[in-house]
């Protein structure tokens, strides 16, 4: 970080990244629907979540100091990291450093596969809490986690709580400027997406909701082409997607 603030101790700034993603498909059948979760199952079980929460946190520079992790019957897996960041403060003024970890850092993961019961429309939902303390931030990771799954609509949250102080007392409520957490996605990450921001800057709280601009029914279909479908049905199936990508989004039922 450029111009960092000379800080008395060390930076204990919370920085809270919370970030969900919906991956939204077509299966038709109750297999179809069974097969579709099994297969989620298989392709983010908590051996790949944990090695794509271990990616995060070297992305951003702190230690992994323990795991957890756990797949779930019927379905869904967690995975728990606890991180920490290395400082130095000076010994009494003595001009000695002393080194230690900042360790009230966590990264986790949770899943969450299931299945419309009439519209044959099932989705999955990720959702990861990065948690750091100290100078390191979460925000450069978004791009890799938005990569790292199929995101059909992403919610993220970030937060900085708490305060540090400079040389002569003075608090510190944030250490770095950020406007909107769009910022922080690559511009071609972003044109695939409409976005809208509810930021609270006074609180130093940050809101960004995506959702997928274009729909191209075949990446939506499980198990089954599009030419074996008629138009009639190519047609609804896409409305039926599009509906529930816009509830979700919007956080609501709207189509009741």
């Amino acid at each position: 970080m450029d111009g960092k603030l000379k800080l008395y101790g060390f930076n204990n700034l919370t920085k809270t990244l919370s970030f969900n993603i919906y991956d939204v498909c077509y299966a038709k059948t109750r297999r179809e629907q069974l097969d579709y979760i099994k297969y989620i199952d298989e392709q983010y079980n908590s051996e790949r979540l944990t090695n794509i929460l271990c990616q995060v946190t070297e992305m951003i520079g702190a230690k992994v100091l323990s795991i957890s992790k756990q797949d779930y019957e019927p379905q869904g897996a967690s995975v728990t990291l606890m991180i920490s960041e290395e400082f130095k403060i000076n010994n009494n003024g003595s001009g000695e450093s002393v080194v230690g970890h900042l360790d009230k850092s966590h990264v986790t993961v949770h899943t969450y596969p299931e299945y419309h019961p009439e519209t044959s429309i099932a989705t999955f939902r990720v959702d990861i809490d990065v948690s750091t303390c100290g100078e390191i931030t979460p925000l450069d990771t978004l791009d890799y986690l938005i990569q790292s799954f199929d995101s059909d609509i992403i919610t993220i949250d970030y937060r900085v709580r708490g305060f540090t102080r400079d040389l002569n007392g003075k608090k510190c409520f944030i250490d770095h400027d950020i406007t909107s957490i769009q910022d922080y996605i690559d511009e071609k990450i972003k044109r695939k997406y409409d976005a809208v921001d509810v930021n609270v800057y006074q609180s130093n709280i940050f809101h960004s909701r995506l959702l997928i601009k274009d729909i191209i029914l075949q990446n939506y279909l499980f198990k089954i082409d599009t030419y074996e479908l008629t138009p009639e049905e190519r047609l609804q199936i896409t409305q039926n997607l599009r509906k529930e990508m816009i509830e979700i989004y919007s956080g609501r039922n709207i189509y009741d």
